[in-house]
């Protein structure tokens, strides 16, 4: 398959940049209370790329204790576990495999994540994997960024676009990592192995303090005919 010109195509290709931010960046996407209101406190939940754990702490001030977190950055995942000694942590060594059996989770979290995945293919795998080890009727839980429509965010677009590889919504930060936005339609057909349940539009604060407009999609693997 063609790469896709000047988009990283290994999912580990920013760890240096995850690790050196591990200490700084503060992550904001909202939990939504009433989407985790019929899973039961014993379901096995794994949020990947959970970078600090920030998440997994909200989930286990909900009574949730079976509680898996998984991310590239070994940085990362050490802080995850200094603040959250209670929830369970482990660095992704082979992305986009996903160290776990099938059918191992009753819901996954991927909370702003695939905006750290710029590449087309990358993304499909990952969510293929993510399908893997959801049990049969489990549930995906995706949080994560719209393309913008202000002035900055389109100059960044159409400057990393500029050339043939088609990823709009593609840019580099000032500080170095490689991000992409998405189009509803992109995220629709990202998931389209899924029953969709429900969708809501958030303004999230970017790890760079910019207020950006996001979405979060939760959707269902189909249960065994």
């Amino acid at each position: 398959m063609k790469k896709e010109p000047n988009v990283p195509d290994r999912l580990d290709a920013q760890v240096p940049y995850w690790d050196a931010a591990a200490a700084t960046k503060t992550f904001t996407h909202p939990l939504h209370p009433p989407w985790l209101a019929d899973i039961s406190r014993q379901a096995a939940i794994l949020d990947h790329g959970c970078g600090y754990g920030r998440t997994l702490g909200e989930l286990h001030q909900h009574g949730f204790r079976d509680l898996t977190g998984a991310d590239i950055s070994p940085a990362m995942i050490e802080r995850a576990q200094h603040l959250y000694p209670a929830v369970h942590f482990t660095t992704l060594d082979t992305p986009p495999s996903v160290p776990f059996p099938d059918a191992a989770f009753d819901l996954v979290l991927l909370f702003a994540v695939l905006t750290c995945v710029p590449g087309d293919e990358a993304q499909r795998r990952l969510i293929a994997e993510l399908h893997r080890v959801l049990r049969p009727g489990g549930i995906l839980y995706v949080s994560d960024l719209l393309l913008q429509d202000d002035e900055r965010n389109r100059r960044r677009y159409d400057a990393y676009s500029a050339g043939s590889h088609g990823c709009y919504g593609v840019f580099r930060t000032g500080d170095g990592a490689v991000c992409r936005h998405h189009s509803r339609e992109r995220l629709a057909t990202l998931l389209a192995d899924f029953e969709s349940i429900g969708t809501r539009t958030v303004t999230v604060s970017t790890m760079n303090g910019h207020r950006s407009k996001g979405i979060q999609l939760l959707v269902r693997k189909a249960p065994v005919a």
